[in-house]
């Protein structure tokens, strides 16, 4: 079984308040986002905080995607990990424009490498504007450094 996959850590900025204080709204954006990324919706859990805000992951078969949301700061944090065949950009493509964010920050993480000898390693860590501007940050080489060899395994 092959346990690649990737993580995107996603930074939501200047989102509609409204949308992000709306339960069934963000689940079914969620839901949306997490089928665009070519995945299998198993369930769905959400809970509303108050005075504001919403919590939830949808469980894909392939892995998770979840939200958690400050509509007074009109900031969303989403997390999606998908292995196999799984298309996360998709996904955070669809939650940017029904989230009305002006901006994004995402960073991309390969993961489960450490069977070939490798620990996690982030892929790339882009900031996109809302006048479509995108930046690319280089991660620390601790960021993507090989992890050390445990005890007894030989190294990487």
């Amino acid at each position: 079984m092959d346990t690649r996959g990737r993580h995107l850590l996603v930074e939501y900025h200047g989102c509609a308040e409204g949308l992000l204080d709306d339960l069934a709204a963000v689940e079914a954006l969620m839901n949306r986002a997490a089928v665009a990324a070519n995945t299998t919706v198993v369930a769905s859990v959400f809970h509303p905080f108050q005075p504001q805000g919403v919590s939830g992951v949808v469980v894909i078969e392939e892995s998770h995607l979840s939200i958690h949301t400050w509509p007074e700061y009109g900031y969303a944090a989403v997390d999606f990990y998908t292995c196999g065949q799984g298309i996360p950009e998709e996904a955070h493509a669809v939650l940017r424009e029904g989230l009305g964010a002006e901006r994004a920050e995402v960073m991309t993480i390969d993961r489960g490498l450490a069977l070939r000898g490798r620990g996690c390693r982030v892929r790339a860590h882009v900031a996109e504007g809302s006048d479509g501007t995108v930046s690319y940050r280089e991660p620390a080489p601790s960021e993507s450094a090989p992890r050390p060899a445990a005890r007894g395994e030989a190294a990487p």
